[in-house]
C-alpha cells in the first residue's frame, strides 16, 4: 500500500494556512467597506437590493467560511483524516459557488452603473435644498462627503444647496489651487460637484469586490484538486 505523498501534503498544509489568511483578509476588506462611510447616506436605501452591498454581504460571509475551512484544511491534513478533507471539499466547492454568485452579482451592477447612480442622484438632489428632518440627514451625509473629497455640491455645484449654502459652505471652503475653486454668494468653493466623485467611489468598490470573487475563485481550485489528492493519497494506504 502507497502512503500518503509528503511533497502534497505540505503542499496541501501550506496552502490551506495562507488560504487562512485569505479568508481573514477577505473578511476584513469586505467588512471595512461594507461599514465605511461615504456613498452609503448620499445613495439612499432604494439602490441596497441592486449595488455592491448585497455582494459584499455574501462576501463577508464567504470570508468567515473560508477562515473557518482554511483551519479545518490544515487539521485535516496533518491529522491525514479521510472525513474533515471530505467535509473541506465540499465545504470549499459550495462557497466558491457563493463567491462566484456574488461576483456575478456585482458584474451585472456594474454594466448597469451609470444609468442607476445618474438617476439616483439626479433624483436625491432635491434634498440638498429640503428642511425636513429626511433632507438634513441627507445634507449631512453630503457635506461629509464634500469635506472629505474636495467637492461642492451634487450635479450643478454650489447652486445645489439652494438656501442651505450658507449653512453648508465650510464643508466645500476651496484652500487648494485657484483653478479647482469658484466664488458662489462671496464664498470661495470648490468648483467640482461631487457626483463623479461619487460614481468613482463606486466603481472603486466594484472593482475591488470583483478581484475579491473572480481572484479567490482561482486560488479556490487548487484546493479543491489538493484535497482530492489527499483524499484518494490516505484511502489507498
Amino acid at each position: 500500500m502507497g502512503g500518503v505523498n509528503v511533497c502534497i501534503k505540505h503542499a496541501m498544509f501550506t496552502f490551506n494556512f495562507i488560504f487562512w489568511q485569505c479568508g481573514i483578509l477577505l473578511l476584513s476588506v469586505t467588512i471595512w467597506l461594507q461599514s465605511s462611510k461615504g456613498t452609503s447616506e448620499i445613495l439612499g436605501e432604494g439602490i441596497y437590493d441592486i449595488n455592491p452591498h448585497v455582494a459584499m454581504n455574501m462576501l463577508i460571509v464567504v470570508g468567515a467560511v473560508i477562515t473557518i475551512l482554511g483551519f479545518l484544511g490544515c487539521c485535516g491534513t496533518v491529522a491525514e483524516n479521510r472525513f474533515v478533507l471530505f467535509v473541506y471539499f465540499v465545504g470549499l466547492f459550495l462557497i466558491m459557488m457563493m463567491q462566484l454568485s456574488a461576483g456575478f452579482l456585482t458584474v451585472n451592477f456594474r454594466s448597469k452603473t451609470e444609468h442607476i447612480l445618474n438617476e439616483i442622484l439626479y433624483e436625491n438632489v432635491v434634498l440638498l435644498t429640503a428642511t425636513d428632518d429626511a433632507g438634513k440627514t441627507f445634507q449631512t451625509a453630503v457635506a461629509m462627503f464634500q469635506e472629505k473629497f474636495k467637492c461642492c455640491g451634487l450635479i450643478s455645484g454650489p447652486s445645489d444647496w439652494g438656501d442651505n449654502f450658507q449653512n453648508y459652505f465650510m464643508t466645500c471652503t476651496c484652500t487648494g489651487a485657484p483653478i479647482l475653486c469658484t466664488s458662489y454668494q462671496g464664498k470661495l468653493v470648490f468648483k467640482q460637484p461631487c457626483a463623479p466623485l461619487i460614481k468613482k467611489v463606486v466603481s472603486d468598490r466594484v472593482e475591488i469586490i470583483l478581484w475579491l470573487a473572480f481572484g479567490l475563485a482561482v486560488f479556490e481550485v487548487l484546493g479543491l484538486i489538493f484535497s482530492m489528492v489527499l483524499v484518494c493519497q490516505i484511502r489507498k494506504r
